[in-house]
């Protein structure tokens, strides 16, 4: 097994403080108060027009203005991705040796590509993904199968794929791929209530998590 596909947001960068703080500047210049963290990550998953419903919604705001307000959070976010935002720790020497090694690697987010592209650009990683599928790259988003399924096709092979959440599990599930499951992301339920075939805790464990998956079928 030499393709290994990431999702984004809680698996290869904590950006809940740069999507929190697009939406609660659009939520000031709304009048209304500031979401808390723990609340924008509760919402973060289903890609960002979905991220501003829900935060409408617990703001009871007017749904008809839900397009015009995801263009504002996205046109700001598009801005300011890199502010706040951090890679998990160990995340860029792990992602370098697994290149290195001879594996390649794609990344599959809800996140849209422009600004997907851009995180990748800022922590200088680019060079080592050789194929991307954003949330407005297709007609569907995860946990539809198509995305995950494109991105392994555009990289010519089928592999591991590597999230945080139950999105990213159900999308691995309905497309028939091994996963590998990073716990200390955005997921919102026990690590026992997510389909999964490996789980790990740091991205250290991760090759190790690769090379058995490349010598034994997960069970």
């Amino acid at each position: 097994m030499s393709a290994i596909v990431f999702d984004l947001d809680g698996t290869l960068i904590d950006s809940a403080p740069d999507l929190g703080a697009a939406v609660n500047r659009m939520l000031a210049t709304e009048g209304l108060p500031p979401l808390g963290q723990p609340t924008i990550i509760s919402f973060i998953g289903n890609g960002l027009p979905r991220l501003v419903e829900l935060s409408m919604a617990v703001s009871d705001m007017d749904m008809n203005r839900h397009a015009e307000l995801t263009d504002i959070v996205l046109q700001d976010y598009t801005t300011n991705s890199g502010v706040l935002t951090c890679l998990y720790p160990g995340t860029k020497g792990v992602l370098q040796e697994l290149h290195a090694a001879g594996h390649v690697l794609g990344l599959c987010t809800n996140k849209p590509a422009k600004p997907a592209q851009d995180i990748l650009d800022h922590f200088d990683l680019s060079p080592l993904f050789s194929a991307m599928i954003g949330g407005d790259s297709l007609a569907q988003r995860k946990p539809h199968p198509a995305p995950l399924t494109a991105t392994f096709d555009a990289l010519g092979q089928t592999g591991l794929y590597v999230g945080d959440s139950e999105v990213d599990a159900e999308t691995a599930q309905r497309a028939g791929t091994p996963f590998a499951l990073f716990t200390e992301g955005y997921r919102k339920s026990p690590v026992t209530d997510l389909p999964h075939d490996w789980a790990f805790d740091s991205f250290a464990n991760l090759p190790g998590i690769v090379a058995a998956a490349a010598k034994e079928p997960p069970g």
